[in-house]
């Protein structure tokens, strides 16, 4: 498994810890958060998930939001220090229930969570990451994937604050569904920023069969 990328790296630096430091989630986008993940949960009520797995957790603002709306056991990954810390000096995560690394090496058993889920993050994998870090969201997923990202039609790298290689994007919605034919879509939707205030975001929930 990879354990480090030159794109990892850079979230574990300076880089990582300045976007830890202007990452507080303003009220309004609070809010916002909240009512994404309500509509995204209220997808889940055959199994609501009772344990709720964040790859790429940095401060926790989906986990934060996800507290008020559900009594789930709640976990992360991140792999920047100061954000770890902050997740638990916070009570946003037990320490028991957090893990340094990367989506490409969860330190967590297999099922370990209901739902498992990024946002965020996979635009940030190199695409010759991508499969392995699938494959462990997968692994870790009992019952649910979540997917928000950003959304292309075509893979597309796009230069990042002035950095090349730091920001791809892709239809992953299809490459969730073309790598495991297991999973079937529950449901999609996109949050507009000029309506909810949250970053053009194009969301996915897939259930394993």
């Amino acid at each position: 498994m990879t354990t480090s990328t030159p794109q990892a790296e850079f979230w574990r630096g300076e880089f990582g810890d300045a976007y830890t430091d202007r990452n507080a989630a303003s009220a309004e986008q609070m809010q916002a958060r909240i009512a994404l993940w309500a509509d995204i949960l209220a997808r889940t009520i055959s199994g609501p998930p009772k344990t709720i797995l964040e790859i790429g957790a940095n401060l926790g603002v989906n986990l934060r939001a996800l507290r008020q709306l559900s009594p789930a056991r709640r976990l992360a990954v991140e792999p920047n220090d100061k954000a770890r810390a902050v997740l638990v000096r916070d009570g946003v995560v037990a320490a028991d229930d957090v893990r340094g690394g990367l989506a490409s090496h969860i330190d967590f058993p297999d099922g370990v969570a209901d739902l498992a889920f990024t946002s965020g993050v996979l635009i940030h994998i190199h695409p010759d990451h991508l499969p392995q870090s699938l494959k462990e969201i997968h692994r870790c997923a009992n019952r649910w994937i979540g997917c928000i990202e950003y959304f292309s039609d075509k893979p597309e790298m796009i230069p990042y604050r002035g950095h090349e290689d730091r920001l791809f994007k892709r239809d992953f919605g299809g490459l969730w569904l073309d790598s495991f034919p297991d999973l079937r879509i529950v449901a999609y939707g996109f949050a507009w920023k000029r309506v909810t205030g949250l970053d053009n975001l194009t969301w996915w929930l897939f259930e394993k069969r």
